[in-house]
């Protein structure tokens, strides 16, 4: 089990999760720490990514956890205790239960978002960006990550 993560990765975890749901349309919605099942049964295989892109009305539906099926994007803010799991474990998972999109978000600086996609099976990089990263699927939304550990990223 991987220690608790340090506030700062707390703090960006909460600053994406309320950046891409003032964004997302109204039939998607962004939750942070969601259990994730990755193999059913009792009890079951879960892996909680920082943040999980779904469909508002699975959202309404209040579940304890969501099915592999119903996750769009998976997002993991690395950190010291999670990245190795977060780079070699989940994308292997993930895309063995077909979640379309993986993203990893590094906090180091220049902190970096790196996009992956589902191809053939397996997650393929699309593309590495700082800064302001303007993202097309699965809805346009923009995300400074650079300011996402700063407690006053509105202001």
């Amino acid at each position: 089990m991987a220690p608790r993560p340090a506030p700062k990765h707390q703090i960006a975890v909460a600053n994406l999760a309320v950046a891409l749901n003032r964004q997302l349309p109204p039939t998607l919605a962004a939750l942070p720490e969601v259990e994730v099942v990755i193999q059913a049964g009792f009890p079951p295989t879960v892996r909680a990514p920082d943040v999980a892109i779904t469909s508002a009305n699975r959202y309404r539906e209040n579940p304890p956890r969501v099915d592999a099926g119903d996750v769009l994007v998976a997002v993991d803010v690395l950190s010291p205790g999670s990245r190795r799991i977060d780079r070699m474990v989940k994308p292997g998972e993930y895309a063995e239960l077909g979640i379309p999109h993986y993203w990893t978000i590094d906090l180091e600086e220049p902190a970096t978002r790196t996009a992956h996609t589902l191809v053939d099976g397996a997650y393929e990089p699309v593309v590495e960006s700082t800064g302001i990263v303007k993202l097309v699927e699965p809805a346009t939304v923009t995300v400074d990550v650079s300011r996402l550990a700063e407690l006053k990223y509105w202001d």
